[in-house]
């Protein structure tokens, strides 16, 4: 209930304030300060997973009351929901902060368009997004941050991700596209040449050759 009110209470665009907030606040510079201990990644990730269900209800009162008002813990949250892999709880806060165009904090130098390409993106091309999850994950990054300002190889990471998904390719896993459905085809083709437009650079020009090469196949032997 305090939650929903400090969440309430704040204009869009101004910080939220009140008791409740202070608390959530102190309570995350406490987890920050003991993650800096942590030199491991992997058991920093261990530990945000056990910190995340402390903040579940701030969150949710946050997204339901909200207006839009500052809110450093909310936002977080959403990044460290991202590093556990909890991309659609992640998500589930993106649609909030995007729609109220809320920033990061300060200790993030990207805005939250380009840690959602970065990150989501970077997650389904090394494996950790799993496969039935990527084509929505990924199509809904790329919706949710289509009128934002982002580095072009960052977007370019999510198309190729969505590339790769299309043609059941898993991080760094070859796959036959000789025996790729066309309608699947056309559409790994269409994210990798954007990709590639995108970032020269950005590890598609091998997939595309070999994408090009099984549709003229599929249109050849088309009656």
């Amino acid at each position: 209930m305090l939650a929903a009110a400090a969440a309430a209470a704040a204009p869009a665009g101004e910080q939220v304030v009140g008791g409740a907030y202070e608390l959530m606040l102190a309570q995350l510079v406490e987890h920050r300060r003991h993650l800096k201990t942590i030199q491991s990644v992997e058991r920093k990730i261990e530990a945000k997973r056990a910190f995340l269900p402390l903040y579940a209800d701030w969150v949710e009162a946050a997204v339901e009351n909200g207006n839009g008002g500052q809110d450093q813990v909310l936002m977080t949250v959403l990044v460290w929901r991202i590093d556990v892999c909890d991309f659609t709880g992640a998500l589930s806060i993106a649609r909030y902060a995007i729609a109220h165009d809320l920033s990061m904090p300060d200790q993030y130098e990207r805005n939250l368009a380009t840690v959602l390409l970065d990150e989501i993106g970077g997650a389904a091309l090394t494996g950790k997004l799993p496969q039935d999850e990527c084509v929505p994950v990924l199509e809904e990054v790329l919706s949710l941050t289509a009128d934002t300002d982002t580095p072009d190889q960052a977007r370019a990471k999510v198309h190729k991700a969505l590339g790769y998904a299309h043609m059941g390719r898993i991080a760094c896993s070859e796959v036959d596209v000789s025996i790729l459905p066309v309608a699947a085809t056309k559409l790994a083709l269409t994210h990798c040449r954007r990709a590639y437009e995108l970032f020269e650079q950005v590890g598609v020009k091998k997939d595309l050759e070999r994408l090009e090469r099984r549709l003229t196949a599929a249109e050849n032997l088309d009656p």
